[in-house]
């Protein structure tokens, strides 16, 4: 089986996590939505087309001239009621689901949207709800449910009976512990409102405490005292402490100290500093609007409760306050002694004054040091797509 991502027009309400990544390369749940469906289909070949200056850091294998490929829609998740459906597909059927394109089969390979809708003979409208998501917030109101999914497609079982000497467990059978975890005294486990994804070398630093659903990917460590509550994902290689609700991280990301993130997205490689706060709730109970990155215009779906968003490399100070519904981009500095600004552009050294652009030969260093940490070299590649967000002004 050949597998193929396409976007539709509605990859642009993801930025600015996109910024930076594919769709297919977003976290919610467990795993990355291309994971997802690579554990769900085992394909022989994964391939996609994006964005001219994201290809060389998601380089598409080598992909089949002429085959049997199914053409997957990025922003769609797997279940069995779409995987049965794509799988009884003929080639040149599409399904379609309130006119929009979710997958088809087809016998040649198309790189573009308007190309493969093209070769499509046979449309089919199905009454099966799919699980797709259409703007930033659906990875948050997903997350609970994918947790769930994500531990049941990994066939992970459960540590039914786990004990271990000063580690507090309630509902066992809602825990799911790598045996490579490290788990210090003084641990609470609770597992009444869901289940919790331990992953493979995780540490859980003393007196931390865990409410699921929640999961802790793989080489994450929760600092000491920490609080996580339900519908949480901490991505692989994160380092978090204080407060975290609601939020995903998506890796190599630090919120080591104390502090509160809620209904929050941050991509990788973002730092908040000691004692950095997201608001997720108005003083006035009214709903939190976000702008859309590209035309800066509100949604007009609103939410009680949602915190910010902050692509890649971006960086808070000590006691950094960020309001209800802010949206930072790429490698942005952020360090007013106020509440900056909602909508913080790429490449910003925000200091609450002139709030000059960053310097892209300041910001690659930084990028270098942070990344070295983890024993990870900045590519040309990586380089290069940098340089083209900040000439770009995305």
């Amino acid at each position: 089986m050949h597998i193929f991502f396409f976007n539709d027009h509605k990859v642009k309400h993801f930025k600015p996590l996109t910024l930076t990544r594919p769709v297919w390369d977003l976290r919610l749940g467990i795993l990355t939505i291309k994971e997802k469906w690579e554990k769900s289909l085992s394909p022989e070949n994964t391939n996609w087309h994006i964005d001219e200056y994201l290809s060389p850091v998601f380089p598409s294998p080598k992909s089949p001239k002429k085959d049997s490929i199914y053409y997957l829609n990025s922003r769609l998740l797997p279940s069995y009621e779409i995987i049965e459906l794509i799988l009884s597909l003929e080639p040149g059927q599409g399904i379609y689901a309130n006119s929009v394109l979710i997958a088809c089969h087809l016998k040649s390979l198309e790189n573009s949207f308007e190309q493969i809708t093209k070769q499509i003979k046979e449309k089919t409208d199905i009454q099966v709800k799919p699980k797709i998501i259409n703007y930033l917030w659906d990875l948050l109101e997903q997350n609970t449910e994918q947790i769930k999914s994500d531990i049941e497609l990994l066939n992970l079982k459960p540590a039914t009976n786990y004990k271990k000497e000063n580690v507090i467990v309630s509902k066992p059978n809602n825990l799911y512990i790598s045996e490579t975890s490290h788990i210090e005294p003084g641990v609470i486990l609770m597992g009444d409102t869901g289940p919790i994804y331990i992953g493979d070398n995780v540490i859980l630093e003393a007196g931390c405490i865990l409410r699921g659903p929640v999961a802790v990917c793989n080489g994450a460590t929760i600092k000491m005292k920490a609080r996580v509550y339900d519908s949480s994902t901490i991505g692989p290689v994160c380092k978090v402490g204080g407060e975290v609700s609601h939020s995903i991280f998506h890796s190599y990301s630090n919120k080591a100290h104390d502090g509160f993130v809620g209904n929050s997205l941050f991509g990788q490689w973002c730092n908040l500093g000691a004692d950095s706060n997201t608001s997720n709730l108005k003083n006035n109970y009214d709903y939190v609007r976000i702008q859309d990155w590209e035309t800066r215009e509100l949604y007009k779906i609103g939410f009680q409760f949602f915190g910010t968003v902050m692509g890649d490399h971006s960086k808070t100070s000590i006691n950094t306050m960020l309001s209800t519904g802010t949206t930072c981009g790429v490698s942005s500095n952020i360090f007013t002694s106020g509440f900056p600004q909602k909508y913080i552009p790429s490449f910003t050294w925000l200091n609450g004054l002139d709030n000059p652009e960053f310097r892209f030969d300041k910001a690659l260093e930084v990028m270098k040091a942070m990344m070295i940490r983890r024993k990870i070299t900045l590519s040309d590649e990586y380089e290069k797509m940098m340089k083209y967000i900040f000439d770009h002004k995305m």
